[in-house]
């Protein structure tokens, strides 16, 4: 689990595939915002997080808990979770626009186009 990396992850990348097609101009990670976002579109002061199902806990397949060691598992979920909700909530605080983009919705890629079209406008 240690070889998982927070950057051009799968997920990330069919995303980023997406904007793309979509003619939309954006940034990667941008350092001086909080929780540094994976995709960062300036102009529109609108940001993109793209959040790996099992690892921010979502609650669907993907989003399984481990069977063992659930304590450990529970308290680490728990606090990623608190975590993205804090970082969401200073963008606000700061006047930008937060989307969160789940790993198990970047199978259909129409749907993603929509959900970011309907974001950005």
């Amino acid at each position: 689990m240690r070889a998982v990396g927070p950057k051009n992850t799968a997920p990330d990348l069919i995303v980023r595939r997406v904007a793309h097609a979509m003619r939309l101009r954006y940034r990667l990670h941008a350092a001086d915002l909080s929780g540094k976002p994976d995709i960062v579109f300036r102009s529109r002061r609108k940001v993109v997080f793209v959040h790996r199902c099992f690892w921010h806990g979502h609650d669907c397949r993907r989003g399984r808990r481990p069977a063992t060691n659930t304590a450990f598992w529970n308290d680490k979920l728990a606090k990623n979770i608190d975590r993205d909700r804090r970082q969401v909530d200073a963008l606000t605080q700061a006047g930008w626009w937060a989307l969160v983009i789940w790993e198990c919705e970047t199978g259909d890629r129409a749907a993603l186009k929509n959900k970011l079209r309907a974001f950005l406008d």
